[in-house]
């Protein structure tokens, strides 16, 4: 059985993240959607928000799970009896952060691959942040992100 996680911390999961885990879930017999806990980011939404978000996003996938994370990401697939990493690349600039991770990652756990796909084109300018930063500012967000997602946003905010 082949089974990909597709890591990142996902705040919050956008149209482009959704667009590469319907993909895969096509590919793959599972997706482990590992959404890292990432204090050094300091993230907009708790670990427990963004799980369930994702979960609310990708509910319609039977194949695909959510789980958070907070380990060394190697250790995590070997936990999770996963073969491949999934990894999205938006655009060049991407690819050099993307490569260093999959040779470290390939050191620390070489049975593991990383795959890389990009998001489809009408997807491939948004970001995590870029929507952070609409939402933060009263934007129009809705065309990036899942409603559900759009709504935690809303709320964020309003506080």
């Amino acid at each position: 059985m082949n089974r990909v996680i597709y890591p990142g911390t996902f705040d919050p999961i956008t149209k482009g993240h959704g667009d590469l885990v319907e993909r895969a879930a096509k590919l793959f017999d599972q997706v482990i959607i590992a959404v890292a806990a990432s204090p050094k980011k300091n993230p907009l939404f708790p670990l427990e928000k963004r799980v369930e978000l994702v979960r609310e996003v990708t509910r319609h996938l039977p194949n695909v799970e959510v789980v958070g994370f907070s380990s060394l990401l190697a250790q995590f697939a070997r936990d999770q009896k996963a073969n491949v990493l999934l990894r999205g690349l938006r655009a060049v600039s991407d690819f050099e952060y993307e490569f260093q991770l999959a040779n470290m990652n390939r050191q620390l756990a070489p049975e593991v691959e990383s795959l890389f796909l990009t998001p489809s084109e009408k997807y491939s300018y948004i970001s995590s942040t870029l929507v952070r930063e609409i939402a933060a500012l009263g934007g129009n967000i809705d065309q990036f992100v899942h409603p559900a997602v759009a709504t935690a946003l809303r709320e964020r905010f309003r506080t």
